[in-house]
């Protein structure tokens, strides 16, 4: 059995990722969250933020996995970043309602949407401003899981902000 275990071990381990743009544990984790917390109260455009997010961070392992693959043609991230973030709307379909509200007083828009294009924006351009920062920084994180810190605090502050404001 251990020879078993430590031969399944030294076939499996050293293998590369295919496509690792951000932890699949943590996606995983996000995407069980979000349902757990429309059931215990959390307002839906917090929870279309993160899913936004969530939904963004699909998109690039897709443009990772098509770069691997040698999948290559004119507007390909756009179109596969439009298409993972507007599965939104198939995850919540006939779960929550479209509702318009005043959204800071400023124009009218569902929550569930806002959030989840807020979400998406706020992860794509936390993800340009860490490969920015990594750039300047000789190729180098200023700290650990950095590529980590930055999505979830910018995302964290936006989810604040968002229960204030609507």
């Amino acid at each position: 059995m251990k020879k078993m275990f430590g031969l399944l071990m030294g076939v499996l381990l050293p293998v590369s990722a295919f496509a690792n743009p951000a932890c699949p544990v943590c996606t995983v984790a996000i995407g069980a969250s979000l349902e757990v917390a429309r059931h215990i109260g959390v307002p839906d455009s917090v929870v279309g933020l993160w899913a936004g997010a969530m939904l963004a961070l699909l998109g690039y392992w897709t443009i990772k996995f098509f770069d691997m693959r040698g999948w290559n043609w004119w507007g390909r991230n756009f179109m596969l970043m439009v298409l993972s973030v507007s599965t939104i709307g198939f995850a919540y379909l006939g779960t929550v309602k479209y509702n318009p509200v005043w959204i800071c007083g400023m124009f009218r828009a569902d929550p569930v949407l806002f959030g989840t294009l807020c979400g998406a924006a706020i992860f794509i351009v936390t993800e340009k401003l860490y490969d920015f920062m990594k750039v300047r920084n000789g190729g180098h994180a200023h700290f650990p899981f950095e590529k980590v810190v930055l999505p979830v605090i910018a995302l964290a502050l936006v989810s604040w902000v968002m229960v204030a404001c609507l």
